[in-house]
C-alpha cells in the first residue's frame, strides 16, 4: 500500500503547501491568505496506489527530425508520455505532467481515469518545442521545482529529455527528484544522426539552441562525438545512481511499443 496523489480525496489531512496554478480552487485555505499574505492549499493523503510524474524537455533542440525519424524529439517523447498515462490510469494510478521550457507552462496536476488521461493528450499535442535553455538553469529548476515539492513518496517521476542543450547543472536539478521513496527515470530522446553522426563528407553542423557552428568531416571527428556523448551519459548516470534513478536511451525511430517496454522494465528495476 502506497500513498497516492489524491490531493483532496482522502481522508486524513497532511499538511499545506503554496498553491500551483491549476490546483482544485475547493482546497484553497483562505485563512492562510488573511494571516501570511499567500496562498496555500490544504493537503490529504489516502494509502491507495502509486502515481506518475512525466517531465518533457520542450526547449527547441527536441524539435529536430532527421531524415531516418517518422518524428521529431518531442512528438516521440510525448508519444510515449501518453502510453505511461495509459498505463498508469488503467492501473487506478494519478498522472500529471510539466514541461522544461524557456517560457514556463503550467503544470498538468495530478488526474486520474479517461478524464485525466484525455487531459494529458490535450496538453501533449499543444505543446511545442521551442526556445533555447542552454544557458538557463533556472528554467530546469522551476520545472523540477513545481513536480519535486508535489510529488510523494512511492510515485514514480519520468523525465523524456534529449540532455543535449540543458544547462550546466541540469543533471543536479533533475536527479534531485529521485530518492526519498521515490523511482525516478531520465528516457534521453536521441535522433538517430546524433546518435551516430551517420552523414557523409563535408557537413555544416549548426545548434539548435545557441549560436555555436562548425564545418567538419563527419567521418574524421564521429569517433570523438561519440564519446563526449557517452561521457555526458556517464556523468548522467553518476548523478542518478546516487538517488537510485537509472538513465535509459531510446531514439525517435525506435518501435515505440518497445520502447515503452524498455521503460517499464526499467521502472520496475529501479522500484525494487
Amino acid at each position: 500500500m502506497h500513498r497516492s496523489f489524491r490531493r483532496g480525496a482522502g481522508v486524513e489531512f497532511s499538511g499545506h503547501r503554496p498553491y500551483v496554478p491549476g490546483d482544485d480552487l475547493r482546497f484553497l485555505d483562505r485563512r492562510s491568505l488573511m494571516r501570511h499574505d499567500h496562498l496555500m492549499v490544504r493537503q490529504f493523503e489516502t494509502d491507495t496506489d502509486r502515481g506518475l510524474w512525466l517531465l518533457l524537455d520542450a526547449s527547441a533542440s527536441m524539435a529536430f527530425r532527421g531524415g531516418a525519424a517518422p518524428a521529431a524529439k518531442l512528438a516521440y517523447a510525448s508519444l510515449l508520455a501518453a502510453a505511461l498515462g495509459r498505463v498508469a490510469v488503467s492501473g487506478q494510478d494519478a498522472v500529471a505532467a510539466g514541461w522544461i521550457s524557456a517560457e514556463p507552462l503550467a503544470l498538468m496536476p495530478p488526474a486520474f481515469g479517461r478524464p485525466g488521461f484525455e487531459r494529458l493528450v490535450d496538453r501533449l499535442e499543444a505543446v511545442t518545442a521551442v526556445g533555447s535553455i542552454h544557458e538557463q538553469l533556472r528554467a530546469v529548476s522551476d520545472a523540477v521545482r513545481g513536480i519535486g515539492r508535489r510529488v510523494g513518496r512511492g510515485s514514480i517521476v519520468v523525465v523524456f529529455s534529449d540532455l543535449l542543450d540543458l544547462p550546466p547543472g541540469a543533471a543536479g536539478e533533475i536527479a534531485a527528484m529521485g530518492g526519498r521513496g521515490r523511482a525516478l527515470v531520465v528516457v534521453q530522446v536521441l535522433d538517430p544522426c546524433e546518435r551516430d553522426l551517420d552523414f557523409r563528407g563535408k557537413v555544416r553542423l549548426r545548434a539548435i539552441e545557441g549560436s555555436a557552428e562548425v564545418v567538419t568531416a563527419a567521418a574524421a571527428v564521429r569517433a570523438l562525438y561519440q564519446q563526449r556523448l557517452e561521457a555526458q551519459r556517464s556523468e548522467w548516470r553518476q548523478h542518478l545512481v546516487r538517488v537510485g534513478g537509472r538513465l535509459l536511451t531510446v531514439t525517435s525511430s525506435d518501435d515505440p511499443v518497445r520502447a515503452l517496454r524498455e521503460i517499464l522494465v526499467t521502472v520496475a528495476q529501479v522500484r525494487r
